[in-house]
């Protein structure tokens, strides 16, 4: 018998993964950023700059792994919802065999490795290994699914997820024009 908690260590990992990598690629930049404001001068006259990065990364790896983590959670809740609402009776194994797409999203973990240097190519490879995550696992649902409730699966997700998302970005953008809009013109 094939132990059901066999990928159950590969979710920690990805995030873990996916904070570094982000991580990394957030400290190159903010130091950029602190070298030319002229702040870095006075960071180095305490801390050496392993120091710093050292200090960077760990904070930019907490905040990363904070908001993968919430990004899974929510994620997953979204797609338990979904399958109340859509699925009939699911054997465990079924269940199970759902679960082993979290290998999908450590591979992907991995391959961001090689895109550190640009956000452009670190958000490509999330965006792809989630999609690509999604598709595998209305693949693995669609052997206990009927065609109607997949088609309302993945509609209800993905009307979640795009409702969430410009919930967000509307927020932002509200956010961004009031503080500029708050701003004394000179």
């Amino acid at each position: 018998m094939k132990n059901p908690y066999l990928y159950g260590y590969l979710p920690l990992i990805s995030v873990i993964l996916f904070s570094l990598t982000f991580g990394v690629f957030a400290v190159t930049e903010s130091m950029k950023l602190f070298k030319v404001i002229g702040v870095y001068s006075g960071m180095s006259q305490f801390m050496s700059d392993l120091e710093i990065r050292i200090l960077l990364l760990i904070v930019f790896m907490l905040c990363f792994f904070m908001l993968f983590s919430a990004l899974k959670l929510v994620g997953e809740t979204i797609h338990e919802i979904g399958m109340l609402f859509f699925a009939k009776e699911l054997q465990a194994e079924t269940y199970s065999n759902a679960k082993s797409a979290s290998t999908i999203v450590f591979f992907g973990a991995i391959a961001s490795a090689f895109g550190m240097n640009s956000i452009m190519t670190l958000a490509f490879i999330f965006a792809a290994t989630m999609l690509i995550y999604f598709m595998f696992v209305a693949y693995k649902m669609s052997d206990a699914m009927s065609t109607t409730g997949l088609i309302g699966l993945i509609v209800f997700e993905v009307m979640i997820w795009a409702v969430s998302l410009v919930s967000i970005g509307y927020v932002i953008m509200r956010l961004y024009n009031t503080i500029l809009s708050s701003l004394p013109i000179s």
